[in-house]
């Protein structure tokens, strides 16, 4: 059975997978909401816990994990969201379409999901991905500012721009290695390690170490210090920039406390010289040397901006800002990546998004939409805009 739009109907379960430091007040949105809710862990005592942990014993079902039990347990309109780690996505998408049941996720979308998209969409499943923090929030506020200058300056307007987006979890109270790690850290190394591609003075740029490229950025008044990420072009076509536009900077990064590349200098040392085996043993000693302890508070950092420049001389900038201190009841990491993934899940629930990819919102206007929901929430940012 399928629905008006071609889409399996939304049966109302929701499976939520993983419960670590980035599950918080976005699953319990969801026991509002959707009619059952399962929570998959290791196993059915850490999900019972999880559960009592975020007061929501006895309003969710707890699970022990394994895909073949997930699988067993998904009938046709669920919804699984998958909190693991990226490369475990495809083969929880892989049973979705098998199953017919939705898919949603907050990390980039792999080759191994696309690869299977077609497939999801046949059946009219949704497929819900880069609905988190970074990718998630940025993304909303970058289309809602690309759609704002948009009806300020014309599309078919020829002119300039420089977009930036910075995001980073950082400590609330710096401490003197300017960072905690709150899970393991080898992404952040594996990130690191990775060359990095954006547009800078008009022109494509690569970072082969990009910490190398760290340079200062002020965010309202406070200094911090931003690298950019893996690949930030492909993004110039999925923000919607008009080709009338050309870029003056486009950047897409990761930002940190001021001093932080001082701070980490005998870290890129290593980075530099070690093999894969001594990058996995230096993780493993910065998680020790530097963990997030139960008396720590995160910081959610993420700063966008987009300034544009006409040929007749017209102008117009604006920048959305989200700072956010975590507390007792739950860190800002966990806020900031659960609650928009939770209001992704619930339209899939109501039937507004369509079979196929999703990227959370992929318009302005349903940017504009997700970010007043979000806002009613009580998920604070700020906009600023100067014509």
């Amino acid at each position: 059975m399928t629905d008006n739009a071609g889409r399996v109907p939304a049966s109302g379960t929701v499976h939520w997978v993983g419960a670590g430091l980035s599950t918080g007040s976005g699953l319990t949105r969801l026991c509002d909401t959707a009619d059952r809710v399962r929570l998959w862990h290791r196993t059915e005592g850490r999900a019972a816990d999880a559960l009592a942990r975020l007061g929501l014993t006895g309003r969710a079902e707890p699970r022990a994990f394994t895909l073949t039990a997930l699988t067993a347990e998904l009938a046709p309109g669920d919804i699984v969201v998958s909190m693991l780690p990226a490369p475990e996505h495809a083969g929880i998408l892989a049973a979705c379409v098998r199953q017919r049941a939705h898919f949603a996720c907050s990390s980039y979308v792999s080759q191994a999901v696309l690869d299977q998209v077609a497939a999801a969409a046949a059946a009219g499943l949704v497929v819900l991905t880069e609905a988190g923090l970074d990718p998630g929030i940025d993304h909303l506020f970058a289309h809602c500012l690309v759609g704002r200058a948009r009806e300020s300056i014309g599309g078919d307007t020829a002119a300039s721009y420089s977009l930036t987006s910075y995001c980073g979890g950082v400590p609330a109270v710096p401490n003197d290695f300017r960072y905690r790690f709150s899970w393991a850290p080898a992404g952040v190394l594996g990130a690191l390690r990775s060359p990095a591609r954006y547009l800078m003075d008009g022109a494509e740029t690569v970072a082969e170490r990009p910490w190398e490229a760290t340079r200062r950025h002020v965010v309202d008044g406070e200094t911090f210090e931003v690298y950019p990420n893996r690949d930030s072009v492909p993004f110039v076509e999925q923000y919607g920039l008009p080709p009338a536009w050309k870029p003056r900077t486009f950047v897409r990064g990761t930002l940190r406390l001021e001093g932080w590349l001082r701070a980490w200098s005998a870290v890129f040392e290593e980075l530099k010289t070690g093999d894969d085996a001594r990058i996995a043993a230096l993780a493993e000693e910065l998680a020790a040397a530097y963990p997030t302890t139960d008396a720590d508070r995160d910081r959610v950092v993420l700063a966008v901006s987009l300034d544009v420049r006409g040929g007749a001389g017209q102008s117009w900038s604006g920048s959305y800002l989200l700072d956010l201190v975590g507390d007792r009841e739950e860190s800002a990491m966990a806020r900031c990546v659960s609650r928009p993934l939770a209001l992704g899940v619930r339209h899939i629930l109501d039937g507004s998004l369509p079979a196929g990819l999703n990227r959370a919102a992929g318009t302005a206007a349903r940017s504009e939409e997700w970010l007043r929901e979000l806002a009613l929430e009580g998920l604070e940012f700020t906009l600023r805009v100067d014509q």
